[in-house]
């Protein structure tokens, strides 16, 4: 019998490299940065900043009720009352999140006994003082946190957001 030419002769090892080496292409092109803003994918958005409140009206431990981007997106501004990652403010102790877990869009409520957010729907918890990271349940993303700035008056702002919002496809506003 006379062979093909044009066929290659492909063994189990050869195959298997080839297979590797596209599934490696294909994990780059994955986690290549790109130029969306859209958060949930690493990127933080920018909102128009929004005014939540001034220092003084905060007290170490005991959350405030905001909404950002928009009336629609209930949130959390919390003073921690010690340095945090991702915190702001002369202490570095102020934190803000969104209040409805990724999960099912439960209404979280606050723990003060271990500064977690937690979901009274399927459990999920989120600790605030490690970046709204989720510490057990059912999500599959973290808590999205807001991005503050602290002004020389003492007024808080938030600019953006990290994670993607409870409910929306995308955190771009239209």
């Amino acid at each position: 019998m006379k062979k093909c030419p044009k066929r290659v002769e492909v063994g189990r090892r050869q195959f298997l490299r080839g297979g590797g080496i596209a599934a490696a292409g294909a994990v780059v092109a994955t986690i290549a940065p790109g130029k969306s803003a859209e958060a949930g994918n690493g990127h933080r958005t920018n909102y128009p900043s929004n005014r939540l409140g001034n220092l003084k009206d905060l007290k170490v431990n005991d959350p405030m009720d905001i909404s950002y981007p928009d009336d629609d997106s209930p949130g959390v501004l919390i003073r921690l009352g010690q340095r945090v990652d991702g915190g702001v403010g002369p202490d570095g102790d102020l934190v803000a999140y969104s209040v409805m877990c990724p999960h099912k869009g439960f209404t979280l409520e606050y723990d003060k006994s271990d500064k977690t957010l937690n979901c009274p729907g399927h459990y999920s918890r989120f600790d605030t003082e490690l970046e709204g990271q989720q510490v057990f349940g059912h999500s599959n993303q973290n808590l999205p946190m807001f991005t503050l700035r602290v002004d020389d008056k003492g007024d808080i702002f938030a600019e953006g957001v990290d994670e993607l919002i409870y409910g929306r496809t995308e955190n771009i506003r239209a």
